[in-house]
């Protein structure tokens, strides 16, 4: 029951981080958290992840490659959304506004929408950033297995004191990510993960994501 507890509270404090400090992780902690993420199960012990983590320098040279891309037009290796619908647009929606009521963007302004946008491509200001790849090979398996890996990252960070963010956005521009880091065609970008040590002063990191009830999302059946 213990084990239990930590997990539990583990998943509720993570969060979204989108406001980090200027402060560096020690390499040896974020081995540390790779080691632990490692542990996650994949399909044959497959392992396809590869995971590319940048120093607080690389990463300010990255940041600087992503002031002037074009968040309108993303051209990712894995196809985003066609659409969010139902349920799924629902909570979507929900903690895009709760962003942007924390934040003091009000609907319409939509110079202050897309300041807060490019925040993604700055990485909320976090000191490092680790890209997620898998090989095209093992298709939609491969991809499975590494989201497994970026949550067993994300919680292991967790437990450290560190604060993340996942981060679909960078992947959307896997073109410039694959130039800059020498990614080989063979692997698929999946993600970014921001981390470091959060601000937890700034309002972006005020408001926590509600989650459905287990009886929207679980289907009991017996005979």
């Amino acid at each position: 029951m213990r084990d239990f507890e930590t997990l539990d509270s583990l998943l509720a404090q993570r969060h979204s981080c989108r406001a980090f400090l200027n402060r560096t992780v020690e390499r040896a902690l974020v081995e540390r958290v790779v080691e632990t993420a490692q542990k996650v199960p994949s399909w044959c012990n497959s392992q396809p992840w590869q995971l590319i983590v940048l120093s607080h320098a690389e990463t300010n040279r990255l940041r600087d490659r992503f002031a002037a891309v074009d968040a309108a037009t993303p051209n990712p290796d894995v196809t985003f959304p066609e659409r969010y619908v139902g349920a799924y647009k629902m909570r979507r929606s929900e903690c895009g506004w709760q962003l942007y009521d924390a934040v003091g963007v009000e609907k319409g302004d939509r110079v202050a929408s897309e300041q807060q946008t490019m925040e993604n491509y700055r990485f909320f200001g976090a000191p490092h950033v680790a890209f997620v790849t898998s090989p095209a090979a093992l298709g939609a398996y491969g991809i499975l297995d590494c989201g497994a890996f970026v949550t067993g990252f994300m919680l292991a960070a967790q437990a450290l004191g560190l604060a993340s963010i996942a981060q679909a956005a960078l992947a959307g521009h896997a073109s410039l990510v694959r130039d800059a880091l020498k990614v080989p065609e063979d692997r698929q970008i999946l993600c970014g993960i921001s981390f470091g040590y959060s601000d937890t002063a700034h309002p972006a990191n005020s408001f926590r994501t509600t989650r459905a009830a287990v009886d929207e999302v679980m289907d009991w059946r017996e005979a």
